[in-house]
């Protein structure tokens, strides 16, 4: 070759080199930027690359009630990129196969199968609390396919249910979990955790370390945490699809006791001490309806120091009563867990029980590498306990026992805890 040629051919090599450079390079970057800020599992995931636009966002979330962490931010904004990204390629951001298995590449280094090698302070083994865990995901799944035991929303799919519905789904970004509070089964100390670990709320600048300095009315407030009602409102059509990224990704748990003993704890913080906005809401109406008060005192100071309250028996009336969920649902505290919690639609990693709170709480965070981050507070409370249950419907005629038994069954067997023979018989 004489060099007249020699030299243009070297300029083309040397011109398709740089050009194939170009694209192995871009392709990773491309690929860098959806991995940036994904990273759920560690306890804080930053980067010192986050764009402006991503800061931008996050501050524009803040606001005095809620506080959005910036890894959530950069989180929902990734997914949003992806998201749009596919749709102005057709894909619909629904049912798009092709968009889903998009989420399951970028997600996948972040979310490989947890295996955990714990040991625990438990009198159980691991192996044994393992164990236990299985039989309880199995029993839910049992539950859910039988079509002999039938209770509403069991067949629906997850789409289907109302944003209204999903609002004890608290999710924590940072370290991808998600928590169903179930009230009267600790969710208090579970909300304080789960503020904790998301950093949702700051004490003087400073995220709480102590999740009993929490005070009590920020762990119930709303905007303290995020909920899966809430991304209806913030991500309109793109919502469905973050929520399933996360219900396939997240570790999902809730905790679960005793329906008629949640029943007796409800009755006893909501009616038996005073609460004035129960009394106005609820205790009023049983009077008037159930205990021949046809105008109880306005307040509850006043009806306390009557010695007017509605008793055990009227509280059950109200339960039976038809016309209760004509005219309203459930209030949390009383409405049955398969409609807070959606078992059947939800795959949930881990359930706990109440009865044995303090050993199933510790192999949790164990299991999610957060026992050296966050201790579960120690349950010494004054605890409704399931022995109690005798005392309570002595009085409650067994007919109404019986009445009661079949508005919450799916509960007990869903969860699998005994049918209360006991109580149910003549």
């Amino acid at each position: 070759m004489n060099k007249s040629r020699f030299f243009p051919f070297c300029g083309i090599m040397a011109c398709v080199f740089m050009i194939l450079l170009i694209i192995f390079y871009w392709d990773d970057v491309g690929t860098a930027h959806f991995y940036l800020h994904t990273a759920f599992i560690r306890i804080q995931a930053t980067h010192p690359t986050m764009t402006n636009q991503n800061q931008d966002l996050s501050n524009s979330k803040k606001t005095a009630g809620e506080r959005i962490t910036n890894s959530e931010a950069t989180i929902i904004q990734d997914n949003l990129e992806v998201m749009y990204l596919e749709n102005t390629k057709g894909y619909k951001v629904e049912s798009s196969p092709k968009m889903e298995q998009a989420f399951d590449d970028i997600f996948q280094t972040n979310f490989d199968e947890r295996v955990f090698e714990l040991e625990t302070n438990s009198a159980k083994t691991s192996n044994e609390l393992e164990q236990i865990q299985s039989e309880r995901k199995q029993k839910i799944e049992d539950a859910c396919s039988d079509s002999s035991i039938m209770f509403s929303g069991k067949n629906r799919k997850f789409e289907d249910i109302p944003a209204k519905e999903l609002d004890h789904l608290i999710v924590d970004d940072r370290h991808g979990i998600i928590y169903c509070y179930v009230p009267k089964v600790a969710c208090t100390n579970w909300k304080r955790i789960m503020i904790l670990l998301s950093e949702s709320l700051l004490k003087q600048g400073i995220p709480y370390r102590d999740p009993l300095e929490i005070p009590r009315d920020l762990v119930h407030n709303s905007t303290s945490h995020s909920t899966f009602s809430k991304f209806w409102r913030r991500y309109g059509k793109f919502s469905k699809q973050l929520m399933k990224i996360r219900l396939k990704k997240y570790t999902k748990f809730l905790f679960v006791r005793d329906p008629f003993v949640r029943l007796i704890s409800a009755f006893r913080s909501k009616f038996a001490v005073q609460n004035n906005d129960f009394y106005n809401r609820f205790a009023r109406q049983m009077l008037q309806l159930y205990a021949n008060y046809t105008d109880p005192p306005l307040t509850v100071d006043e009806a306390f120091s009557a010695g007017i309250k509605p008793t055990f028996l009227n509280f059950i009336q109200y339960l039976l009563d038809p016309q209760t969920e004509k005219e309203q649902p459930f209030n949390e505290h009383w409405r049955q867990v398969y409609r807070l919690c959606h078992p059947c639609q939800i795959n949930y990693d881990f359930i706990g029980k109440l009865e044995g709170l303090d050993e199933d709480a510790s192999y949790l965070l164990k299991l999610l590498k957060l026992e050296k981050l966050v201790q579960f507070p120690s349950s010494s409370r004054n605890q409704t306990v399931a022995s109690w249950e005798h005392n309570w419907f002595a009085k409650i005629p067994v007919a109404w026992r019986k009445k009661l038994y079949e508005i919450y069954k799916p509960d007990f067997v869903v969860f699998g805890y005994p049918k209360p023979t006991n109580l149910l018989l003549d």
